[in-house]
């Protein structure tokens, strides 16, 4: 029997292992939520560097947003790191959602970064 952890693992390659598939080249954007706060970086696969980053512990976040693990905070996430991509010369990546499930605070950061102009 697996354990919670290594079916995170699992589900986390599998979603990697479909996205290198139709990427086509693109950068990733990939989400890390805790049970505190929520991570977005936009990484670039290719030369393995992280292109841009935002997180509820970026001090501009934490002044805009009361409470970091709310839907609020993560749709805040999206707006800020669709922006500085978009500033960056990005405008197409694909999705990271890594083993979460596509729903509350991930939905959030997504649905937010598609509606500050990034496309995926």
């Amino acid at each position: 029997m697996s354990t919670p952890r290594e079916l995170f693992n699992k589900r986390k390659e599998r979603v990697r292992y479909d996205l290198k598939k139709v990427s086509g080249g693109k950068s990733r954007l990939s989400v890390f939520r805790s049970g505190k706060h929520i991570y977005a970086q936009i990484i670039d696969d290719a030369k393995g560097s992280t292109i841009v980053s935002a997180s509820t512990l970026d001090k501009e976040v934490r002044e805009n947003v009361k409470k970091s693990s709310t839907i609020e905070a993560a749709s805040f996430i999206g707006k800020l790191v669709a922006e500085k991509a978009l500033k960056s010369g990005l405008s197409e990546v694909v999705f990271d959602r890594g083993g979460y499930i596509y729903h509350g605070r991930v939905k959030a950061l997504a649905e937010a970064a598609r509606a500050a102009g990034l496309k995926f």
